[in-house]
């Protein structure tokens, strides 16, 4: 082999990875913007995590807030609430399971489901798990938590489907205190 067929065997290598080089850089500056508007946009993850002020929420009462596009239920509540809702038998629940943010894979008790310790702060979505209404609160339904008028999914005060088509409890979402009246979500 003469050096001159040696150098055209190197220049033909080099203007092949030249070329399939110069495409890789082509097919990912094609592909780059494709990917990237799969991205939350900048208001979606501004909303990614709020925080809200529960100080004026008095026992007994329940505030409403918008999180991620859907209600979010945040209830103080009373002791007669959290001793109804801890007398009840797992057994007695249509969905024994929790999809609990906070303590992911427990039982559905309502010390699983509760924020706090002593019970008093409940915070959910507050979305049927039916067909996604808006239940009605304040102790609303057979079990005195919130009932679902549009196909009659009642909850009880934790929050757990007892009777009805829904196929979930309320789901909980990432929440936590993050002072004495301040709580986040996400």
């Amino acid at each position: 082999m003469s050096h001159a067929e040696d150098h055209a065997g190197t220049r033909r290598d080099f203007l092949y990875y030249a070329t399939a080089g110069a495409g890789a850089v082509v097919t990912g500056a094609a592909v780059w913007p494709l990917v990237n508007q799969m991205n939350p946009s900048a208001d979606v993850q501004a909303l990614s995590s709020i925080r809200v002020d529960v100080s004026g929420v008095e026992v007994g009462t329940q505030l409403t807030v918008m999180f991620q596009g859907k209600p979010v239920f945040i209830r103080r509540r009373t002791e007669e609430e959290i001793a109804e809702a801890r007398a009840v038998e797992l057994s007695d629940l249509l969905d024994t399971d929790d999809r609990n943010a906070n303590k992911p894979g427990l039982e559905a008790t309502d010390e699983n489901r509760a924020v706090d310790e002593a019970g008093e702060w409940l915070v959910m979505l507050g979305v049927c798990t039916h067909l996604g209404c808006v239940p009605l609160g304040d102790g609303a339904g057979d079990f005195h938590g919130w009932f679902c008028p549009c196909h009659g999914s009642h909850y009880d005060t934790a929050g757990r489907i007892r009777k009805g088509p829904a196929p979930e409890n309320l789901h909980i979402p990432t929440v936590a205190f993050v002072d004495e009246t301040t709580i986040q979500l996400g």
